[in-house]
């Protein structure tokens, strides 16, 4: 097995080649020169909004806190409105709050899940009945335990091929995953090629091995290991060490924050913006998406991946 990630490192030692590019002829390099494909990365890459570390890290700390919709909506929300604070479409204001749109009021855009889009609003652009305190204090932090979330992933990483399996790994390493083969593994009713192999730590705690399966699985789906199917996750091999950690660190920044579990992941992202004007070249679609994939394997069971002809 080729690991990927053990312990991130400490940003101190982490970023000295985050601005190196991956070689010419590598998948990662391949999959950079379709840029313009992909709307987020384009904006990322062509415009200023998002390249300084303070930037960044404001974004994904908004991000965090709209936990009604995936990290890609609330990204668009962001985009349109980031000082928004509770959005909603006009039906739910009315029933749920007994609240209306003001005249005049713009709305924003945001992908609709089975359609195209859908219009929402922020709480500042209605009126009627008071507000409830979810929409006063949307950003509370809920709680720090993990339920059912680390067992609903790690189950539903097998559809992927992924074993997930604790080990005890002492007090340096939280995890890693690498490339596995030579037998299959069940998902449901389903028999998927082990393609690979994640380590938990069995000497941390639950939501400590959260964190860790939301890092290593940030690794997985931002492309790291390449994939088995480019409809499923791009093939990203051959991105410098410190870019594929400031992704993964985003990615398990997002979800952990998203579901109120304090992670080391914060002080990771916070420490980067004291040292560093600028963010590397990262994919920030990529980011987005993972973390949003991450989310709902944490939230229920999956479908089995459908292989593309």
């Amino acid at each position: 097995m080729s690991n990927v990630a053990s312990q991130p490192p400490r940003p101190a030692s982490l970023f000295g080649d985050e601005a190196s590019e991956p070689p010419p002829d590598s998948p990662a390099a391949e999959w950079d020169r379709d840029v313009a494909k992909r709307a987020l990365d384009e904006l990322f890459a062509q415009t200023y909004q998002y390249k300084s570390s303070k930037a960044y890290h404001d974004l994904l700390t908004f991000i965090r806190r709209f936990r009604g919709y995936s990290p890609f909506n609330a990204m668009l929300v962001h985009v349109q409105m980031p000082g928004a604070r509770f959005v909603a479409p006009p039906h739910r204001w009315l029933r749920e709050y007994g609240r209306r749109i003001k005249p005049g009021a713009r709305p924003l855009v945001i992908l609709q899940p089975m359609g195209p889009v859908m219009f929402v609003f922020d709480v500042a652009d209605t009126e009627g009945a008071p507000l409830p305190p979810e929409v006063e204090s949307p950003f509370e932090v809920r709680g720090g335990k993990i339920g059912r979330e680390l067992d609903t992933a790690s189950e539903n990483g097998k559809r992927d091929g992924v074993l997930i399996h604790g080990r005890k790994l002492g007090t340096q390493q939280a995890g890693s995953i690498g490339a596995a083969s030579g037998k299959t593994i069940a998902f449901g009713e389903h028999a998927v090629p082990l393609r690979y192999a994640l380590e938990l730590n069995d000497d941390l705690s639950r939501e400590a091995r959260f964190v860790t399966l939301a890092h290593e699985l940030g690794h997985l789906y931002c492309g790291h290991l390449g994939t088995p199917d480019d409809s499923w996750w791009p093939d990203r091999r051959g991105l410098s060490h410190a870019l594929r950690e400031f992704e993964a660190e985003s990615v398990a920044f997002l979800v952990c924050s998203r579901i109120g579990i304090d992670n080391p992941s914060e002080t990771y992202l916070a420490g980067y913006v004291k040292e560093h004007e600028q963010v590397p070249p990262i994919s920030l679609e990529c980011v987005l998406k993972s973390a949003g994939l991450i989310e709902s394997m944490a939230r229920g069971k999956l479908r089995m991946r459908k292989k593309r002809e």
